[in-house]
């Protein structure tokens, strides 16, 4: 009989098999408890596996992939050493620096480079090993200092954040002209011709992003079309926003998004069906062979297809929904934010926090698919994910307090009317599809336990 332990499927606090009781005749045979997380049984925080050493959380990997083996030999204390030698010789020498603006500006890059440090180091692992857990944690970091950052911001008045700007880039701090992209929409080859330019390399590397976090095709069209409908509601606030039909739904939509959504589902559906067979390195014989094998660590250890199942029940229809709201925010955050801080598209701030989001969200989506679909192993939702949702809303709110004053042109009616409909049908589709099924059963289930008791 397959002890507990050997069933790795079982969560620790899934009921196993009783080898006792299975062999007593005159045992008595229990009901098998209840799994939490299945069968409408909730999941409870004492559900959780709480024997497991602090200094061993892994609640996604239990081993590490030793393949390449001196990528994972513990080097904690060789790398405190060399980070405080580093630190104390450009600290307290003035061979490399003097004492003075430059100095305090590394005293900053200082303090963040340590803290990424004790994040690759202490940091809890993620549900992604390759291309080693430690880069994960050092994203994770990130997200932290970013999220901090946007709560300082947020105590702070629109000016005073402006300034601040200026201590980051002294090129900021002037105010903007917004430029308007609705100027000429004739459909003419030229205008089609000038409206091809470095963004539209931009939207399809985005939307190539976008399909490998979200690896699904029908979720990556029903982002695109909401992000262009929520480009034609806010163009009255942000006159980038305006820009022709044919750009919208032909350049952008067609063209851009299909193009790098198209790209990034088949690099998905290639990793799907790659066999992943990992040898040691030691196992491995020849410089090539040891060169390819490195090289591999930087590819995915495997790969898992999400299966997001809308239509299946409500909480994965109201997770698809509230996760298409965090994408849509997280999209229109960065331009409201360049907006109020004066900020051209292509500032590297802009870039960067782009790439940081896209490399928070890998993680990030992969924990919340566990979370919703594996809830006998993910009994809390992961750092990753929950971490990226705290950011975006707080950029929200950051964006909300900013606001005040700034966009004063009023909400047409033909917007509130549009996001009325929107918003009525977000209730109407759950109600018939999920709640009336829900009453007509519990109807039946209440009038077949009337008769039976009148029988």
């Amino acid at each position: 009989m397959a002890s507990r332990q050997d069933n790795t499927d079982l969560s620790p606090t899934s009921p196993g098999e009783d080898s006792d009781a299975l062999l007593s005749p005159s045992a008595e045979i229990e009901p098998p408890e209840p799994v939490p997380g299945l069968n409408g049984v909730p999941v409870r925080w004492y559900d959780a596996d709480r024997t497991e050493p602090y200094t061993r959380i892994t609640p996604f990997q239990e081993k590490n992939d030793t393949s390449v083996e001196f990528f994972y030999k513990p080097v904690t204390l060789s790398a405190l050493a060399c980070g405080l030698v580093v630190l104390a010789y450009v600290a307290m020498t003035q061979d490399v620096l003097e004492e003075g603006r430059d100095k305090r500006r590394v005293g900053v890059y200082a303090a963040i480079t340590s803290f990424l440090m004790f994040a690759m180091i202490q940091f809890r692992d993620g549900p992604f090993i390759r291309p080693h857990p430690a880069f994960w944690r050092i994203i994770l970091g990130v997200n932290l200092l970013y999220e901090l950052a946007m709560v300082f911001m947020l105590f702070q008045d629109l000016n005073t954040a402006r300034q601040l700007m200026v201590y980051v880039d002294s090129n900021l701090g002037v105010p903007l002209p917004e430029k308007s992209y609705a100027e000429d929409c004739s459909l003419t080859p030229k205008n089609l011709w000038n409206a091809i330019d470095i963004f539209c390399v931009a939207h399809a590397l985005g939307w190539f992003g976008k399909a490998m976090i979200l690896r699904d095709y029908w979720f990556c069209w029903i982002l695109s079309i909401a992000f262009e409908l929520a480009e034609y509601s806010l163009q009255h606030q942000l006159a980038n926003f305006a820009e022709c039909w044919w750009d919208h739904w032909i350049l952008d939509v067609l063209l851009c998004n299909w193009l790098g959504t198209y790209l990034g589902m088949k690099v998905c559906q290639y990793f799907e069906v790659k066999p992943y067979e990992w040898r040691g390195f030691r196992q491995t014989r020849g410089i090539r062979s040891k060169a390819k094998r490195v090289l591999s660590q930087f590819s995915p250890h495997d790969f898992t297809s999400f299966k997001w199942g809308t239509a299946t029940d409500f909480l994965h229809f109201t997770t698809v929904v509230l996760l298409l709201a965090v994408f849509l925010a997280a999209e229109l955050n960065p331009f409201y934010l360049k907006s109020l801080l004066w900020m051209e598209p292509d500032h590297p701030i802009i870039i960067l926090r782009l790439a940081f989001v896209f490399l928070c969200a890998l993680p990030a989506v992969r924990e919340l698919f566990q979370y919703i679909n594996d809830p006998r192993r993910a009994v809390r939702m992961g750092q990753h994910c929950w971490l990226l949702l705290a950011t975006i809303v707080t950029e929200l709110l950051v964006i909300t307090k900013w606001s005040k004053g700034q966009f004063p042109t009023p909400t047409p009616p033909k917007v509130k009317l549009g996001w009325a409909i929107g918003a009525t049908l977000l209730v109407l589709y759950p109600t018939f599809q999920f709640g009336v099924p829900s009453a007509r059963r519990y109807i039946r289930k209440h009038i077949k336990k009337a008769k039976t008791k009148s029988s």
